[in-house]
């Protein structure tokens, strides 16, 4: 996240300082020569710019904190894996309450928020969990669990794991 801020700075930076040699080279030198290589350097700079605020749009940390480094169930979670790929990798579980999921025609259901913006945290939906987001081996954690991701279509299931329903 460091990196992207300080491409972002960057980027700032490199605009202003382009602006700048423009604005000079126009008033003292070659108006033309300044003007194009001013924009040049401008797109450029802008370029760098949508970079860092998309990576920043998509960079997601895990375990800022470190709190749960110490767990005795972090490999299984690290090693967790759906048939859509690894799940605490591009996305974070959390534990559903019984009334956030059920079964239907031998299928699963979860209620999940439509959108990862926390405006929106109020408004659940319920999706089919797709057979190759469920993980079939045995739940160490014992709770229900579901990986979603959103994306620009709305939410989908990343990986879920039902609770050992004791």
């Amino acid at each position: 996240m460091r990196d992207l801020i300080a491409l972002g700075i960057a980027a700032v930076v490199l605009i202003g300082g382009c602006l700048f040699e423009g604005w000079y080279e126009a008033r003292v030198g070659d108006r033309a020569q300044g003007r194009s290589r001013t924009w040049l350097a401008v797109a450029l700079a802008l370029l760098l710019l949508a970079a860092a605020l998309l990576g920043a749009r998509y960079a997601r940390a895990r375990d800022v904190d470190g709190r749960f480094a110490a767990s005795p169930l972090k490999p299984w979670f690290d090693s967790l894996r759906s048939g859509k790929g690894p799940c605490c990798s591009d996305a974070d579980g959390y534990a559903l309450a019984d009334v956030d999921w059920e079964t239907r025609d031998r299928h699963y259901r979860v209620r999940i928020p439509r959108s990862n913006d926390p405006a929106d945290k109020g408004e659940m939906v319920w999706l089919d969990v797709p057979e190759d987001a469920l993980i079939t081996e045995p739940n160490r954690a014992g709770r229900t669990m579901v990986w979603p991701i959103w994306g620009y279509q709305g939410p989908s299931i990343r990986c879920f794991i039902p609770g050992s329903m004791t």
